[in-house]
């Protein structure tokens, strides 16, 4: 290990020279990329299960495909899963939770009714490994959902079941940011929609917009606490003609009542740059919130990994000095492969993201570019995609004592044979 700290260092040293050359401060960096908060998501852990005492419906607008042996099957084994995850990730972390995976103690109850003691366990345990935590409510996998519709259902009872879930929910989030100190981001995501030729587009989202109100309307929750986002997407899974909460919509309803406009990188169409939207949000957005996933082909949640779409997502917020504006979390489920070495390389990698664009030579760039001199401006774009961005990952990697490579794959089979294969 020493020597290879060793060789670590001196890589750097010489790295950090090379940086140093276009104006990159590689500490200054490292330190930023670090202190980046990443909120992981649970819903890994078990394929978009939950741990309620319901019957519930798998999918609703979800699916994970493949059937990798491991699944957690309760809480305790999830955060066992997660605790195993955190100890071979760099920099700072929060763990985004679901309203599904409340525990009940074995008692039924429904989405309408629940409560931060349902989450107790999840707090304990976040309490323990240092992590805040976000929150989610789960308009999804619900006898309540088999129409295709939730807060835009024309079922008057339906919507005010799903109103109230999202009220109990905004004060769970709530009470979790006051036991963490933190503010907890809380994001609605809905599947509402038709599979096939709508006749009517209009009004169910006229009733997403009621419904939507009175979920913000509950004086109750502080907004300071609660930070309230609503995630559009392109279509879904039994949605593919019309979906309801699309991005245009959740643009113009986020804009009229101050809350946060959530980009998940798979809910748009496979030739749309999701980081030529950023500059035009966020000069009219205080924050967003950005879910790292990746689309194949289709909206497919697949684990992240260091793309070029990934990498210009963040160009684009450090460009724009915007990073600190920006919620980050993950959003992607694969059960085909073992379920911590995904987390472990969607993690990673956006933080690689992350640290690739904090160590961008921008300020050179937009001075050639201010002074017309394009062709510098475009020779140090390509330029700087080869300087020795590897390096420094490492050293980020050694300052935060976790594996730089990829010997984290050692400590995962071990879980796996030790954990994994006797569930």
């Amino acid at each position: 290990m020493a020597s290879s700290e060793e060789t670590i260092n001196v890589c750097y040293q010489e790295a950090q020279a090379t940086y140093a050359k276009w104006g990159v401060d590689t500490e200054m960096a490292i330190d930023k990329a670090l202190a980046t908060p990443i909120s992981l998501h649970c819903w890994q852990t078990d394929d978009v299960r939950g741990f309620e005492n319901l019957q519930n419906t798998v999918g609703g607008g979800t699916l994970a495909t493949g059937n990798y042996p491991g699944r957690a099957r309760n809480g305790d084994e999830a955060r066992a899963d997660l605790t195993q995850v955190l100890k071979l990730l760099p920099g700072t972390h929060r763990l985004n939770l679901h309203a599904s995976y409340a525990e009940t103690g074995g008692l039924k109850v429904d989405r309408d009714a629940l409560t931060v003691d349902h989450f107790s366990r999840w707090i304990d345990w976040a309490k323990s490994q240092q992590v805040a935590l976000d929150f989610n409510p789960t308009y999804f996998s619900h006898p309540k959902s088999d129409s295709g519709f939730t807060l835009s259902s024309p079922d008057a009872s339906i919507r005010k079941f799903w109103i109230d879930h999202g009220q109990i929910c905004r004060r769970i989030a709530q009470a979790f940011a006051t036991k963490f100190n933190s503010p907890s981001v809380i994001n609605h995501w809905i599947p509402d929609g038709l599979k096939d030729c709508a006749a009517d587009r209009w009004s169910p989202r006229k009733r997403l917009i009621e419904s939507l109100d009175a979920i913000l309307q509950d004086n109750s929750v502080d907004r300071s606490l609660c930070i309230d986002a609503v995630e559009g997407k392109l279509f879904g899974l039994g949605s593919e003609d019309y979906t309801v909460g699309s991005n245009e919509f959740y643009y113009s309803y986020t804009q009229s009542r101050g809350i946060v406009p959530c980009l998940d990188m798979g809910h748009f169409h496979p030739t749309e740059s999701v980081a030529d939207k950023l500059s035009s949000l966020m000069l009219f957005h205080p924050k967003i919130l950005m879910h790292t996933s990746r689309p194949v082909r289709w909206d497919s949640d697949h684990v992240v990994i260091f793309n070029d779409d990934l990498r210009a997502v963040f160009l684009e917020l450090t460009r724009g000095q915007a990073l600190d504006r920006a919620i980050i979390a993950l959003d992607f489920f694969d059960a085909s492969i073992n379920r911590l070495s995904a987390y472990v390389i969607g993690t990673r990698a956006t933080r690689q993201a992350i640290l690739y664009a904090l160590l961008d030579p921008s300020k050179k760039l937009q001075s050639y570019e201010v002074g017309g001199r394009v062709a510098h401006k475009l020779a140090l774009m390509e330029h700087a995609k080869f300087l020795p961005f590897a390096a420094v990952w490492n050293k980020l990697c050694l300052q935060a004592e976790v594996h730089p490579g990829i010997d984290w794959l050692k400590d995962v089979e071990k879980y796996e044979h030790a954990v994994l294969s006797l569930r």
